[in-house]
């Protein structure tokens, strides 16, 4: 006899979190309860994670898969419910290459500076199968005064005066210093060469991959650098991304729309909603909400068979992070009180990109 399958619903992850050398337990902001003592240094928490294999260099393998933590679903793997719901949970949207998720969404917590590191471009990508491409965006959710990002090596350094910098510790000097505050946001594309400053707690969007090549760590001992990988990758002086930051700004009576990053690969818009605020949800593609500020609910109602209708409420909170589904019927957010969100959509999963 055939099982039914429940309807879909916002859903909720269980965070999985790595400890870091560089981390710290800033999280707790967000109202979380972070595993270990106060001495236990978080560094990252992936929120919604579809990775068949880690592709870190130097380590790693197996896979990272995100976990429901809500609902009839919970305790199943994010891949699992792609399996079972396909275009209703993804509207347009294309899966990744290895049939995931395209994004992996997290939280940095920058207690110290992060390793200078650089992704895979995509002339590397093509040559070498076993690196994946990873354009990211930070959101500086917290920093502390004077905190600083490193986004590009400044405009007429060579290769040669790069790689000698690494060698004299001088790296810092050649890289090109952003200072930053609560609100900003960077995009980074692939083969940009990067690091967060101390004292940064950052929302980051990113493409599904975890290839990192580290070619300086601040003089720390026990991780591996990837210097020869990084100088094939790195796409050198600044990166060319203003067009993809280029800010909008849509405000009415009780929300606030702004638009923050726009790239191939995802779209960042911060959202606010005022206390008491209800609104329909009009996605016909899946949506992220890294949740900010305040509180409040999606209610689903659906009632087009005609017979007894069927309501799910999914509430949320400041620290959460929900996947909204393309295919949900007649739903609202009410808001119990005023609401920031980051909202994740897909330029590319629009009908338009798809024709």
């Amino acid at each position: 006899m055939a099982h039914s399958r429940p309807p879909l619903y916002p859903l909720k992850f269980e965070p999985i979190y790595k400890p870091k050398v560089w981390g710290g337990r800033a999280l707790e902001q967000l109202g979380r309860t972070l595993p270990g003592d106060a001495d236990t240094a978080i560094g990252e928490s992936w929120e919604i994670a579809d990775l068949s294999q880690s592709s870190i260099s130097g380590g790693g393998g197996g896979q990272e898969r995100s976990v429901i933590a809500n609902g009839p679903l919970a305790g199943q793997t994010l891949r699992d419910v792609i399996e079972q719901y396909g275009c209703t949970l993804l509207g347009r949207l294309r899966l990744d290459q290895a049939g995931g998720f395209p994004l992996l969404v997290k939280y940095l917590d920058a207690n110290e500076k992060l390793s200078v590191q650089v992704h895979p471009s995509i002339d590397y990508a093509q040559a070498h199968p076993e690196a994946h491409l990873k354009s990211e965006a930070w959101y500086i959710v917290d920093a502390q005064p004077g905190a600083v990002i490193y986004k590009g090596v400044r405009e007429g350094v060579t290769p040669q005066q790069f790689r000698s910098a690494i060698d004299d510790g001088a790296i810092e000097q050649i890289m090109v210093k952003v200072p930053v505050k609560a609100g900003d946001c960077h995009y980074l594309p692939s083969g940009t060469c990067h690091a967060l400053g101390e004292g940064i707690l950052v929302a980051e969007v990113q493409t599904p991959s975890d290839t990192t090549f580290r070619v300086y760590d601040w003089e720390r001992s026990g991780r591996a650098l990837h210097v020869d990988e990084a100088m094939g990758c790195i796409t050198f002086g600044p990166p060319d991304v203003k067009r993809h930051e280029q800010r909008s700004h849509v405000a009415g009576m009780f929300t606030t729309v702004t638009r923050l990053v726009t790239c191939e690969h995802f779209r960042i818009e911060k959202v606010r909603m005022s206390e008491d605020y209800q609104q329909e949800i009009p996605y016909d593609q899946p949506a992220v909400w890294m949740v900010l500020k305040g509180r409040g609910r999606i209610t689903l109602g659906d009632d087009s068979s005609g017979e007894t209708s069927v309501e799910t409420t999914t509430a949320f909170e400041q620290g959460e992070t929900m996947l909204v589904p393309a295919g949900l019927d007649s739903a609202t957010v009410v808001l119990d009180e005023d609401t920031v969100w980051l909202e994740v959509t897909f330029p590319q999963a629009l009908a338009e990109q798809i024709a």
